[in-house]
């Protein structure tokens, strides 16, 4: 039988994750009922900047090193999607994909971009091609990193999906710190666990235990569209984005199999494919030097 240890710490305070992890260039932008947290980097007057969008249970800083790499010729946005890091949960729980659309709609209309690259890991792959069909006159390219929508074949995935839908279960992760499932997690997207630093490790468990953050991934896993149904219904519209798409993968994701790559390069009229045979399901974090090279150049075009 499989155990799990539930810590009982409680989450930690939203104050306290602030002073340690919301040092500038990190702003809040009040956003209807949110304190939305990103930041803005690189050519202050880039008119298209590049909006990167993070995965389920993940964060803005999974993109630190692409940032570091790329803010010296480009503008970036990156930011906590609701659910996640230090923004917080959306009150109403709605985590559809039409509600993240049309919250990141606002939200980059509030910073005033009229036009972006959007690109995206996992989950946020999702939202960015589903941002894509929403708003196409705002999308210039689009970059897909390792991204949902096509299926979820793998277990891995699903077991926070599993669990939440458990009555008992539901509760302990609502109520408290499943410290050895996340570690796991964290574990479990890399190909090579070795590349993996504690610091990383202990900002996905701090920024998971924020006060709100348990229950969203709970209501996500129940509600969001590719987890509940396992692949996201608005596939079959993924020909009709006709921007160039950059998609970049990990030939040893367990989360999210190579073969997803290719279905989205095959039913994409205008896309590249580049797959990294060292990466897992972060590329971005787990071999930064190589994964920003194709997407430098595919920015640069």
């Amino acid at each position: 039988m499989m155990k799990f240890n539930f810590s009982t710490k409680k989450p930690l305070g939203i104050e306290d994750l602030k002073e340690k992890y919301a040092q500038a260039p990190s702003q809040f932008l009040k956003l209807n009922n949110l304190e939305v947290h990103y930041r803005d980097e690189g050519i202050a007057d880039d008119r298209t900047p590049l909006v990167l969008l993070h995965g389920f249970g993940a964060h803005l800083y999974t993109f630190n090193s692409w940032v570091d790499r790329l803010s010296s010729e480009f503008r970036i946005i990156r930011l906590d999607l609701p659910g996640f890091g230090l923004t917080g949960a959306f009150p109403d729980a709605d985590y559809s994909t039409n509600r993240y659309t049309s919250f990141l709609k606002q939200f980059l209309t509030e910073l005033g971009v009229e036009k972006c690259i959007i690109g995206g890991n996992s989950m946020g792959g999702n939202i960015a091609w589903n941002f894509a069909l929403d708003y196409p006159n705002m999308v210039e390219k689009l970059i897909l990193i390792n991204a949902a929508g096509c299926r979820i074949t793998n277990k891995k995935l699903l077991m926070l999906t599993h669990l939440a839908r458990i009555p008992k279960i539901d509760y302990m992760i609502r109520n408290y710190a499943p410290s050895s499932v996340f570690k796991r997690t964290v574990q479990e997207v890399y190909a090579n666990r070795d590349r993996i630093h504690s610091k990383t490790v202990d900002r996905y468990i701090d920024l998971i235990k924020r006060e709100g953050n348990m229950k969203a991934m709970v209501d996500i896993s129940k509600t969001l569209e590719f987890v509940k149904d396992k692949v996201d219904p608005r596939i079959d519209k993924i020909s009709n984005i006709k921007q160039p798409i950059l998609i970049l993968w990990g030939q040893r994701d367990n989360v999210l199999p190579v073969e997803d790559a290719k279905q989205f390069y095959e039913n994409t009229p205008n896309s590249k494919l580049v797959i990294f045979d060292e990466a897992g399901h972060v590329p971005m974090e787990e071999i930064p030097k190589t994964s920003v090279e194709p997407l430098k150049e595919f920015l640069s075009e």
